[in-house]
């Protein structure tokens, strides 16, 4: 019998399908370290982080109109343009704000299902079942937020991923060390092997004592985070009051050599200050 030769055709291309393709949500670009590129990175893990499932251009988009209503509104109010650009630049940044604060909370969250969620693991690899399934299994029983990137997780797992890379996109997403530790001790388990339930149960253990131990840092610290804030705060509140009292309070004080300058190296001295406050509870936010 002759052998048959069995020709392998490449699968053509189909564009009346693309639609179905998922659009790229973000707009930084891998391997560029640029401050542009960190400022889209930034933006592209808030709107990951934040569990927003909006897109990105629309937050956009809401920035813009939101920077245009606020500036409006102050401009009908006032009828000063310096009121009205200040006006507009809050009004710019403001659903960011509201992003940070929901990120904020789902991350409080996430880190406060942990501890349960990996006890529950432990219970579920007792009856002995393979790492995968005891994922499988937790993620049907855990409630969002964390139930839902479990989720992801274990329909990753299905589709074929790897479990260390699709541990390491659950960190990601969620954007808490906690869980990125979880990512690690799995993954190293399933390369050396050992006893998953004492690992887990360790895990556990570990995790409790930094919520304990963050909880007495946060009521430790909470009157200088409040200081912080207010600094931060009462200046542009106080500005923003003596311009609504008397509309032309900011034109008056700009149009003086003394009352420019001090202007100017007070709003040079709160950014700096601002900068500085926000590294320090950036650093704080990462110890979750």
């Amino acid at each position: 019998m002759e052998n048959e030769t069995v020709t392998t055709l490449p699968i053509p291309l189909r564009p009346e399908f693309a639609g179905i393709l998922r659009d790229q949500l973000e707009f930084s670009r891998a391997g560029i370290s640029s401050t542009e590129e960190k400022i889209n990175r930034w933006y592209d893990d808030l709107i990951l982080q934040s569990g927003a499932s909006i897109h990105p251009a629309v937050v956009l988009m809401l920035c813009l109109l939101s920077a245009i209503t606020f500036g409006g509104i102050m401009f009908v109010v006032q009828e000063n343009l310096l009121s009205a650009a200040m006006a507009t630049s809050l009004g710019g940044v403001f659903p960011l704000g509201v992003l940070m604060m929901v990120r904020m909370n789902r991350q409080n969250k996430i880190l406060n299902q942990t501890p349960a969620m990996i006890e529950e693991l432990a219970r579920a690899a007792k009856t002995g079942r393979s790492l995968e399934n005891c994922l499988l299994m937790v993620a049907q029983d855990t409630p969002a937020p964390l139930g839902t990137e479990l989720q992801l997780c274990a329909r990753r797992l299905q589709m074929g991923v790897s479990i260390r890379e699709a541990l390491q996109q659950l960190s990601y997403r969620t954007g808490l060390v906690s869980l990125n530790i979880l990512s690690m001790a799995l993954s190293v388990h399933q390369q050396t092997g050992g006893d998953l339930v004492h690992v887990l149960e360790r895990l556990s253990r570990t995790i409790r004592d930094r919520l304990m131990f963050l909880g007495r840092l946060r009521a430790a610290t909470i009157a200088s985070r409040a200081t912080a804030i207010l600094m931060l705060i009462v200046p542009p509140g106080i500005l923003i009051f003596f311009m609504v009292r008397d509309p032309e309070y900011f034109t008056n004080l700009m149009a003086a050599e003394w009352g420019k300058n001090l202007t100017i190296a007070a709003v040079f001295l709160e950014f700096i200050g601002a900068l500085w406050i926000m590294r320090i509870l950036k650093n704080t936010q990462r110890a979750l």
